[in-house]
């Protein structure tokens, strides 16, 4: 386990991104999209060029080994930061090489292994009367969002820290997986 952040050289078009989208994707991945009015909810299927057209604001796609988050910063073209535990991408450079300043150490949490296997913390779901989002927040019925009983068979949702060693500060909170 190497964790390693990482964003791209220059903001992505939307055909690049979802080239890198189809590249990184696993099995298991799940995709959150938002737009100035609406949110996706959590989805089993990637984004498609249709879901830019309106613009699209950001997004994120997220599995066991890593989390991809997209932002807009230009018309038809996005910033992408890649939160991982499988060392460096040859598609990213790291966060801090790209100001020009030392390159940052990162850290986990959890980064007990026989605690926490996934190298994550348990993550929960939004209940479906949550008031926060009033057309309700989906979730595919593949993802254990834990407000029920366990399934063992479907990963869960999770969460992990991106700690920056030198400064001990939690950066990023990543959505992942938990899986058996």
């Amino acid at each position: 386990m190497q964790p390693f952040v990482g964003v791209t050289e220059k903001a992505l078009e939307v055909s690049e991104l979802l080239d890198l989208i189809k590249k990184l994707k696993y099995e298991e991945s799940y995709y959150f999209l938002r737009w100035t009015h609406k949110v996706s909810g959590i989805q089993d299927h990637p984004p498609t060029k249709d879901d830019f057209e309106s613009p699209m604001t950001e997004g994120q796609m997220f599995n066991h080994q890593f989390e991809l988050r997209w932002k807009r910063k230009t018309k038809g073209r996005y910033e992408v930061l890649l939160l991982t535990i499988a060392g460096k991408h040859k598609d990213f450079i790291p966060l801090k090489e790209r100001d020009k300043e030392k390159q940052a150490s990162w850290r986990i949490e959890p980064n007990n292994p026989e605690k926490f296997p996934s190298y994550a913390y348990p993550a929960y779901g939004y209940r479906p009367d949550e008031t926060r989002f009033p057309k309700g927040f989906d979730y595919p019925k593949t993802l254990d969002i834990r407000l029920h009983e366990d399934n063992k068979k479907q990963p869960k949702l999770a969460q992990r820290y991106f700690i920056d060693a030198e400064t001990s500060a939690v950066q990023f909170v990543a959505l992942t997986l938990e899986v058996d």
